[in-house]
């Protein structure tokens, strides 16, 4: 994906919004864009640094459409859009805008000021004095409603003991010093003109900000000078600008499954913008006109009721946002309701093949799995829909939050779609049902829930938002969620996979219970075959087994299995990077919400294990 600044060529200022006049300043991978790279994130080439600018000022025309119904209506736009390749046409491209604009000058007496003060001469960073080369701020502040703003370099220096700070002027020219003596955040000194001067020590604190009396501007300078600036109760954060707190995407995404992406839903797919208002009779006139079922083998009867099924769908209220726990949503339902049928390939079905296992499954229902089934074809289609700042996302979130992607309204998102494979397993429900009713399962999932809703309120009290939450978890979200991070470990060991290239898909309610495994990336580990042999039957009972025998023991034992609270906020009991933990970008809860005891038992009472009795 070519990246662009928005600056004109002809001007030394690099803050022009002229989406017309821009230069080629880099490239990164189209997933990038959703993952690391995305609208409001900080982007850093050689010695500049800027920030991905909002959809709207985009040039994706002629991009390829990615179609997918289910996440369209899920989602609520018309459609999605291929990121621009890494070598585009002239002209495509992704937008940037330079961020942050304050500066430091290595030379001059090491000014600390707006980079279009410094002079610089059109498309370089160099200061016009000196000829030394420009180094952007490391430094900004960032607020949990997705406001970015310059860190506040005077205010931080001229406070003092009551938070009272002077106005900047001309008496006030800041400069950056590094003693050098450490690399601790003392050693980072501003100092003023007016012989006043403040290390960066304690500026990462929580209240650093509040403790100054600076609040948050509401900045948005990822959508241009003519976004205002947005009203905002909070007292912003201190961040490095190449942090990860920085910027986290919500990417949302979706299997392709039958019919809606195949056989005659793809004829309708790129009409149906205007199929949509018509009647059956015009419906079906219009085709014979256009010839669209032409030497297709359909009728206009097949087309007619096609897009009245698409009508009924696209009326229907999508629940479960996330998607994540309350896995009873339609996206997460209507998958799971072709995972455990057979599916096989046909024009019905090009992007999806889910088939039985060839051999004996009997040994797989002892150990007390109901289901195993290969996913021999997949396509999953990932769409960024928004992103946070400061603290990662999680449940409850409120709309708020979540950062514009566009400052005018856009009717479509960034998407990518891959190909790959994957297994299925469905727990059995009457033994799950009984081992959720003893005492030591329920116990140990009621830590986590607590820990879980106390981590939801302090967010909602800081967010200011009532009424205060309740966490949705249950031992049998645990119990899978861990099930699946096990397996993921072995097979990445057993199958050559790296662990990075798996991902877990959650299928959890009342009605519900199940986990796919699946490969999906763009590269050469996507769909090899490699990991659907691994869900027979006999390779899957060894896999399970050598995977709890691998859990049952960890090198930080016994304080993992006794860990009373682990993990970021205390979302994990007996999980650490030695036993189950797995990249974060292979889990769908970014590591939380784990506990091995509820597969293996404890020490104390193996029964408290789904799979205790499984020898």
């Amino acid at each position: 994906m070519a990246l662009r600044d928005k600056s004109k060529k002809q001007e030394p200022k690099n803050h022009s919004d002229n989406p017309e006049s821009s230069t080629p300043i880099g490239a990164v991978r189209r997933a990038q864009l959703l993952t690391t790279y995305g609208v409001g994130a900080m982007v850093a080439f050689e010695d500049q640094s800027f920030i991905v600018s909002g959809l709207d000022s985009w040039n994706v025309v002629g991009r390829p459409d990615i179609q997918d119904t289910r996440l369209r209506r899920y989602l609520k736009v018309k459609g999605f859009r291929l990121p621009p390749a890494s070598d585009p046409p002239s002209g495509d491209g992704v937008r940037m805008r330079r961020f942050p604009h304050m500066y430091s000058c290595i030379g001059c007496e090491h000014n600390l000021k707006s980079f279009e003060d410094f002079n610089p001469p059109p498309g370089k960073s160099e200061c016009a004095a000196c000829g030394k080369p420009l180094t952007p701020s490391r430094f900004v502040v960032a607020c949990e409603y997705g406001h970015l703003d310059d860190f506040p370099y005077h205010e931080w220096v001229h406070n003092d003991e009551n938070g009272q700070t002077v106005p900047p002027g001309p008496d006030h020219r800041l400069s950056l010093h590094t003693t050098g003596r450490t690399t601790a955040l003392r050693s980072i000194v501003i100092k003023c003109s007016c012989r006043t001067s403040a290390s960066m020590e304690g500026a990462f604190g929580r209240f650093a900000m509040r403790n100054i009396k600076v609040s948050c501007g509401g900045g948005r300078p990822w959508l241009g000078k003519q976004a205002t600036h947005e009203r905002c109760s909070l007292s912003p954060r201190t961040l490095q600008r190449g942090s990860s707190a920085a910027w986290f995407p919500l990417v949302r995404s979706a299997l392709s499954i039958p019919p809606w992406n195949g056989g005659i839903h793809i004829l309708i797919n790129d009409r149906y913008d205007v199929l949509q208002y018509l009647d059956d009779e015009t419906i079906a006139s219009v085709a014979e006109q256009n010839g669209m079922l032409y030497n297709t083998g359909y009728s206009t009867e097949d087309l007619v009721i096609a897009v009245r099924q698409r009508k009924k769908i696209e009326s229907e209220q999508v629940e479960d946002e996330d998607g994540q726990f309350e896995s009873a949503g339609e996206l997460r339902r209507e998958e799971y309701e072709k995972l455990i049928q057979t599916t096989y390939e046909g024009p019905e079905s090009r992007d999806f093949e889910c088939v039985r296992p060839s051999g004996d499954s009997s040994s797989l229902r002892t150990m007390g799995i109901a289901q195993n089934m290969l996913v021999k074809r997949l396509r999953e289609v990932r769409a960024l829909k928004s992103f946070v700042r400061v603290e990662a996302p999680g449940l409850s979130d409120p709309d708020n939050r979540k950062a514009s992607l566009s400052l005018g309204k856009v009717d479509w998102l960034p998407a990518i779609e891959v190909i790959g494979e994957g297994v299925f397993l469905r727990l059995n429900e009457d033994r799950l049902m009984r081992w959720e009713s003893l005492s030591n399962p329920t116990d140990r999932a009621r830590v986590l829930h607590h820990n879980h809703t106390i981590h939801l309120r302090q967010r909602t009290a800081l967010l200011k938002k009532s009424p205060p939450p309740e966490s949705p978890l249950t031992s049998r979200f645990i119990l899978l969620h861990t099930l699946a991070h096990a397996l993921i470990n072995e097979w990445s060991l057993d199958a050559g996979y790296p662990a990075a290239a798996l991902r877990e898909r959650l299928y959890v309610s009342d009605k519900m219970a199940g986990v796919l495994i699946y490969t999906a990336t763009s590269d050469s580990a996507g769909s090899l075959g490699g990991l659907v042999v691994q869900g027979e039957p006999h390779r899957l009972k060894s896999s399970l087994e050598s995977a709890l025998e691998r859990i049952s023991w960890c090198s930080a034992d016994p304080l993992c299995m006794e860990a009373a609270a682990g993990g970021a906020d205390s979302l994990n009991l007996a999980a650490c990077h030695a036993c189950v933990l797995i990249p974060e970008t292979s889990c769908e809860t970014n590591n939380a919400f784990l506990d091995r005891a509820l597969l293996i038992g404890t020490p104390d009472d193996p029964k408290t294990g789904y799979f205790h009795d499984r020898e």
